[in-house]
């Protein structure tokens, strides 16, 4: 029987301010429709229930941006590990619910390095890897480690460059 080896690669340390500085953005615009709202429902007299609600529902959120923001980051990246050989890609993350995916490098059909601004300002990348029913992502890899992986993995899935 064939034995796979759990995946023993860590993503940067930067994934972590990289995961807050993009949860802070979402949250405070999250914040401002939640505002905007409250201030609608007393300003247009909209149901005695909805400001309530409305009132609640921004209580929850501000909890969970708290969670998102301090917590959360550090415990993805502690958790967060990937693993190439010359037949798989392996993939295991998460906090409660863990997921472990092993990726034949036989049904790998594209793959990809990403970079976003926010990355870019950490100089990292991430990897999207693509197979025929699914997509999945490395998150965050320095930049150098990141394009080599790429094309460590386009190399062992016999993948030819179009021009």
């Amino acid at each position: 029987m064939l034995q796979i080896n759990e995946p023993n690669h860590r993503i940067a340390k930067e994934a972590i301010a990289v995961w807050r500085i993009s949860s802070v953005i979402s949250q405070v615009i999250v914040l401002i429709i939640g505002g905007a709202l409250i201030w609608a429902s007393y300003n247009f007299h909209w149901y005695a229930w909805i400001p309530t609600v409305l009132w609640v529902l921004l209580g929850i959120d501000i909890v969970y941006a708290c969670w998102e923001v301090t917590i959360e980051p550090k415990l993805k990246q502690k958790y967060w590990r990937y693993g190439i050989s010359e037949e798989f890609v392996k993939i295991k993350q998460g906090i409660f619910h863990k997921s472990y995916t092993v990726i034949p490098m036989t049904k790998v059909q594209y793959v990809e390095a990403e970079q976003g601004p926010i990355l870019r300002k950490y100089k990292l990348h991430a990897i999207h890897i693509g197979t025929m029913t699914s997509s999945h992502t490395i998150p965050a890899l320095q930049d150098e480690e990141a394009l080599q992986l790429r094309e460590k993995i386009a190399h062992l899935a016999k993948l030819k460059e179009v021009e």
